[in-house]
């Protein structure tokens, strides 16, 4: 045989193993495919988490070392009546954010679906490039644009809509505006892509049959659009429970988030384990919302009116 007739042996059948593998005829092949996507996971999702778990059963030891000896007393400190208040905040802080960028985003992701045109694309790109900047950048431009002496401030007085500097850095107002402000995209993007994958021949259908533009929207559009609001509600909510940048840099000792103790006893207390009971909850608390979420949406009544067709 031929040098150059066993070359393309050789790649037709490296092209039919691939073909197989592809295909999934080759037995294992789900689990060749899935390998890499299964690694990736395993290391930076699930290693970190039973990591974590690990931890909050030991105890601390002398200068924040760990003493591997198990124990619940980290659970039993983390579910005092003390720390209720900093939690119950943590989720209203979340699902105000939510509800703005809500709020916002689907008229935006609207026009971009369905009015942007051939500058879709150009939007999209000047939503994001933004966020490709560091977090604390945009963390210090809102202190500047928020102080006393700030932008804002300066703009209001030289309007005349107050007569003193106002006190926004330290406030609540000041740390839900950041996170509206760095959670927005999560909110955007599902909304668009569900939006996006709408079928026009239904909104086409709607309005040949009588139906004005808020009766189409609110019949077929918004009913359609509805995984993509619980997708980005979640994308947003949860970040948002654990952010503790925003409400360490923005806020102050009214806004102390649970983000902000659990990073404070992993840095500052050099306390783990309780760090890791304190994290491990919200974990439980997070994961039981989603996977209720989940099961709703796959399981009940209302599943075949979420599915977009």
């Amino acid at each position: 045989m031929t040098p150059g007739k066993a070359a393309p042996r050789s790649f037709g059948r490296i092209d039919a193993f691939l073909s197989s593998v592809v295909s999934g005829r080759l037995k294992g092949a789900s689990h060749v495919l899935l390998a890499p996507s299964s690694l990736v996971l395993g290391l930076f999702l699930i290693l970190p988490v039973v990591l974590i778990l690990a931890i909050s059963f030991t105890k601390r030891g002398p200068y924040g070392s760990l003493v591997w000896s198990f124990t619940t007393s980290n659970y039993l400190q983390a579910l005092r009546p003390a720390y209720f208040p900093v939690l119950a905040r943590s989720f209203l802080f979340a699902g105000v954010t939510t509800l703005l960028c809500l709020a916002i985003a689907y008229p935006l992701a609207y026009a971009l679906s369905f009015f942007a045109g051939g500058f879709r694309g150009a939007l999209i790109l000047m939503l994001m490039v933004p966020f490709w900047n560091s977090c604390l950048v945009a963390i210090y431009s809102w202190m500047i644009l928020l102080g006393r002496e700030g932008l804002l401030n300066g703009l209001l007085l030289r309007l005349g809509l107050i007569q003193a500097p106002v006190q926004f850095l330290g406030t609540s107002f000041a740390v839900i505006l950041g996170l509206v402000y760095f959670y927005l995209p999560f909110m955007v993007l599902p909304l668009y892509a569900c939006l996006e994958k709408i079928p026009r021949s239904l909104i086409d259908a709607s309005k040949d049959l009588g139906a004005g533009v808020a009766t189409t929207f609110l019949k077929v559009t918004l009913p359609l659009s509805l995984p993509g609001v619980f997708a980005g509600c979640i994308l947003t909510f949860v970040p948002c429970v654990g952010d503790f940048l925003t409400a360490d840099f923005l806020g102050g000792t009214k806004t102390y988030l649970i983000g902000n103790l659990i990073a404070n006893q992993f840095l500052a207390a050099q306390d783990w384990p309780f760090g890791g009971a304190m994290a491990a909850i919200l974990i439980v608390i997070l994961s039981t919302g989603i996977f209720a979420y989940l099961r709703l949406e796959s399981g009940g009544p209302e599943a075949d009116a979420l599915k977009v067709r």
